[in-house]
């Protein structure tokens, strides 16, 4: 399948989060981004170096800048459960925009067309690292990386398209 690009309608998919009574939630993608323009993006892992050091504290970090230019929700997918997703976001204690949504079983990362067969690593199948700027479930921006790199899909570069 095709990877996600500038024009199309993001696919709708249910993901998960522990909500702020700890209780297990399912959620629809589209209902986080319908009538909204949201910043969505991806990771191969949670505690995974670029992604913990680099990836994700960039957003948290840029959160206040990004809402400035009107995106209304950040949203990070990862394809780990929801209570690796829940400990990841434990260790942002100043995160307070980046919702962590967990893929477990990679279905809408598929759906995305951004799956990344890690398996000779002892990942399995995982998500792309890319950062999508998406408005009322079109998307306007598509930073999707190439292999391993960490160039096109920050926080930064997503700013600098706004």
């Amino acid at each position: 399948m095709a990877p996600i690009a500038v024009g199309d309608v993001i696919p709708d998919g249910t993901l998960s989060y522990f909500d702020e009574e700890d209780n297990l939630q399912s959620v629809s993608v589209h209902s986080l981004a319908a009538g909204k323009k949201i910043i969505l993006f991806g990771v191969p892992g949670a505690f995974t170096t670029t992604c913990s050091l680099k990836h994700v504290p960039g957003f948290v970090e840029k959160a206040e800048e990004l809402k400035a230019k009107g995106v209304d929700d950040i949203l990070l997918i990862s394809v780990n459960d929801s209570f690796v997703m829940k400990a990841w976001a434990k260790t942002y204690p100043e995160n307070k925009h980046v919702k962590f949504l967990a893929d477990g079983a990679a279905k809408y990362t598929h759906a995305l067309g951004l799956e990344l067969d890690l398996s000779e690593k002892g990942l399995g199948t995982r998500s792309r690292r890319f950062a999508l700027l998406v408005d009322d479930l079109k998307v306007k921006i598509s930073n999707i990386e190439a292999g391993g790199e960490f160039t096109v899909s920050s926080a930064d570069e997503i700013l600098k398209a706004l």
